[in-house]
């Protein structure tokens, strides 16, 4: 993706050490990163130390369209999904004020997305992502616990080389 340029896709590490098998990276003033230093948001790639690329104008007009049409998102996170990727269970608790949805784009193949309650160990349901799905995570699901279990190879061939690009929104910094 040429937005990404400077600013590449990594496997980060969680703070417990392991590495993720999804790689990321981010377009806005922020971005999320994890190391052994936890997860946080910051102006700028971890590795290279150069900002963040922009949130292109079709991503905000989602944004302002199905999340909020006053206060834009400071943050885009891209997840790259290829081979065996997934990512486990796990709420969006890193951002300052949970008023605000997450909102997130697929794009390329096919993702069995699980989603379940606030609460972990509670009862989840699978639902089969496809290129161009939107999912809004807002209101009583923003804290919902959600991830994705497989991707279905093949299932697309937008991206080159195969997999699934996922373009998640939100807001990270409290709003002004």
């Amino acid at each position: 993706m040429q937005a990404l340029e400077g600013v590449p896709a990594a496997h980060y590490v969680t703070p417990g050490g392991k590495a993720m098998s999804v790689a990321m990276s981010n377009l806005g003033p922020l971005g999320w990163v994890s190391d052994a230093a936890g997860y946080r948001y910051q102006a700028t790639h971890p590795r290279s130390g150069k900002p963040w690329p922009p949130i292109p104008p079709v991503l905000l007009d989602l944004w302002a369209r199905h999340a909020d049409p006053d206060v834009p998102p400071d943050a885009c996170l891209v997840n790259l999904y290829r081979g065996a990727a997934k990512m486990g269970l796990h709420q969006d608790r890193d951002e300052a004020d949970m008023r605000f949805p997450v909102l997130s784009v697929s794009l390329g193949d096919t993702a069995v997305f699980r989603v379940g309650g606030t609460t972990r160990g509670g009862r989840t349901a699978s639902v089969r992502l496809a290129s161009g799905d939107v999912c809004l995570l807002g209101g009583e699901a923003r804290l919902a616990f959600h991830g994705v279990d497989r991707i279905i190879p093949g299932s697309s061939g937008l991206i080159p080389g195969g997999g699934r690009l996922n373009l998640t929104l939100r807001r990270a910094a409290p709003a002004a």
